[in-house]
Formats: structure tokens, sequence, C-alpha cells
């Protein structure tokens, strides 16, 4: 349990600093990574061009951070809350104008052989979009 732990902080702790490559460092090549209500998309390389998409539309800091872990170290879940800034226009969204936004959210994780086997993402789109169109 405490392996996943610090496995799940280690990731979070790589996003807040914007150090992509130590996330992805956290992944199985082959990691399955739900995005909010959207597709499932398949490998590290997958994941890479995710972040560089979020890293172009978008400035955030997750804080007030919980990891939970099974005993075993197979599954994590985790609670926090987004603090962002809005910064270019992702595709599907109202336009981006430096809006700021904070959000809670959450994620769920498989682990095996102390690396993160998938991301699952939640958080309430419809209040997202409701703060950055105010």
């Amino acid at each position: 349990m405490s392996d996943a732990v610090a496995l799940i902080e280690r990731y979070y702790a790589a996003f807040n600093r914007g150090h992509w490559q130590a996330m992805l460092d956290c992944l199985a090549d082959d990691v399955a990574h739900d995005t909010n209500q959207g597709s499932r998309e398949l490998g590290r390389e997958a994941f890479r061009a995710f972040l560089a998409r979020m890293e172009r539309s978008y400035r955030e800091q997750l804080t007030d951070i919980v990891v939970m872990a099974t005993a075993d170290g197979s599954r994590a879940a985790t609670e926090y809350v987004v603090h962002g800034e809005y910064l270019a226009d992702d595709e599907g969204l109202p336009p981006a104008r430096g809006q700021r936004y904070v959000l809670p959210g959450g994620a769920f994780f498989d682990v095996r052989d102390g690396k993160i086997t998938r991301v699952t993402n939640y958080y309430n789109l419809n209040d997202w979009i409701a703060q950055v169109s105010a």
C-alpha cells in the first residue's frame, strides 16, 4: 500500500512541477488513460500527447491531494482541488481568455510492478464550463 501511495504522490508532485517526463516515468508502457467524459487512450506516447495538449491550453496546480490505496497496493484513488487558468482554446470547449477556475476532481489508478497501468480522471465538466463561460 505504501509503495502505491508513494508512486501516486510522485506522479502528482511531477504534475505540479510541470515535469512531464517524471510523470511519464511513473507510467507503464501500456498505460490505459481514461480521460474525463472521454475516450480511453492507450500507451505512454498517447499520454505524452495528452500532456502536450494540456500544457498548451491549461496551467494547473493541484492542492488538497489525498491518496488512498488498497492493502495490496494494486489500486489507488485520489481526491484533489484543481486551481487553473485556461490559456488557449481546447477543441469542443468554450474560447479561452485566461479564465481562472477552481474545481474538485479525482482519479482512480491501477498499479502493477511499481508502475501506473491505468489512470481514470473525473471532474464536473459542466462546473468547469460554467466557470470559464462566466
